[in-house]
């Protein structure tokens, strides 16, 4: 019987999520495995992945293939690299002690460059949400800008017209006065 590790879909349509699974060869895509050895959500950024590394080297040792894919995800979370070393130490290359340390260096050096990512990520996400925020203030300001100019406008506009009214007042009442001392004599 052959064995693949390899993912096993879940979720919804166009929002994927996977199972990490060692299965028989010839079963179904989705269906009977093995062993769960983890999950895969694409769907975060970056990509969530949980993964029993000890498990998924232990069927590496007993001779499971991985896909593609399967393969990228094992040596991103570094279950190819601790299976190189248990290789190692079993020909007597370097002690279990070395192969530990290795790779629990390898796995803090990869959680620095991880979490800068995520550093990353999440200070670009806020430089946008700045920007945008400031483009909004932009176009309240010039909104409000163009109001009290409106605003302004129709004040003088009604200024005018009442001093247009007064002055034609002030025109008439000579006007009448004249008219009034003529009908008086």
């Amino acid at each position: 019987m052959s064995v693949k590790i390899r993912l096993q879909r879940n979720g919804k349509k166009g929002k994927p999520f996977y199972a990490i699974v060692a299965a028989d060869a010839r079963s179904k895509r989705d269906g009977k495995f093995l062993e769960k050895l983890g999950t895969y959500n694409p769907n975060t950024n970056p990509a969530t992945i949980d993964l029993d590394i000890d498990g998924a080297v232990k069927w590496l040792q007993n001779g499971a293939q991985p896909t593609d894919t399967a393969k990228a995800i094992l040596s991103y979370k570094g279950a190819m690299l601790k299976n190189h070393l248990e290789i190692g130490v079993r020909k007597g290359a370097i002690t279990a002690e070395q192969a530990e340390e290795k790779f629990n260096v390898w796995v803090a050096e990869k959680e620095g460059r991880i979490q800068a990512k995520k550093d990353g990520l999440s200070a670009a996400e806020a430089d946008v949400k700045a920007k945008a925020f400031a483009a909004e203030q932009a176009v309240n300001q010039k909104r409000i800008d163009d109001a009290q100019a409106a605003e302004d406008a129709l004040k003088a506009e009604a200024a005018a017209a009442a001093e247009a009214e007064a002055a034609a007042t002030e025109e008439a009442a000579p006007e009448a006065e004249a008219t009034e001392e003529k009908s008086a004599e």
